[in-house]
């Protein structure tokens, strides 16, 4: 279960054996059933979260009863709502298990624990966050500039193996669209390329 965290921490920073064997002690594994809940909505979130194994989503829902899926999460990527995971407050949105998950979850006071004892993991955290927020700001601007065929081309160019296994529905809320126009979006696409 750690061995793909380890991956994607040396993608950024070195890691020693010794600082792998103290990284694990902050870590909690859990395994999570299809649609079972890491935060729910209007709760504290408690945990910053790395999927190791499947696949979770991060959602609102509106008054209409509407999800506003927010992130897609598969193997390898963290999760979490970081204004109430970093300030105590409640969270905006809900994080649950789209398949039968493993995850690795990490309180706020061992984040910071490990962050002292194993300096590294400040760095690495560091690049995570501003990737973060550099993809956050790409996709804001994209909702401001491009169109939806052009937001859904870029789905497909950069996530093919996610587009097998996220039903179109939730393609559709992740992308602000109804499912029909998706739908309709779909089959312009195919019909170009024949």
């Amino acid at each position: 279960m750690y061995d793909i965290i380890f991956r994607h921490i040396e993608e950024k920073v070195r890691l020693t054996k010794a600082e792998k064997e103290v990284i694990q002690t902050f870590f909690t594994p859990k395994k999570l059933k299809k649609k079972q809940f890491v935060v729910v909505e209007g709760h504290v979130c408690h945990y910053l979260t790395f999927v190791s194994k499947g696949l979770l989503k991060a959602y609102h829902v509106d008054d209409k009863g509407n999800e506003h899926i927010n992130q897609f999460s598969p193997e390898g990527w963290w999760t979490s709502d970081m204004s109430s995971f970093f300030s105590g407050g409640i969270s905006f949105y809900s994080i649950d298990a789209m398949e039968d998950s493993e995850v690795l979850l990490i309180t706020r006071e061992d984040f910071e624990n490990l962050t002292l004892q194993v300096p590294v993991m400040d760095r690495y955290f560091r690049l995570l966050f501003q990737n973060s927020l550099i993809t956050k700001e790409r996709r804001l601007i994209s909702s401001h500039t491009h169109t939806a065929e052009e937001k859904y081309r870029h789905i497909l160019e950069n996530n093919p193996d996610l587009i097998k296994r996220i039903p179109q529905n939730l393609w559709a809320s992740y992308l602000g669209l109804s499912p029909e126009t998706l739908s309709r979006l779909k089959k312009n696409i195919i019909s170009r390329q024949k």
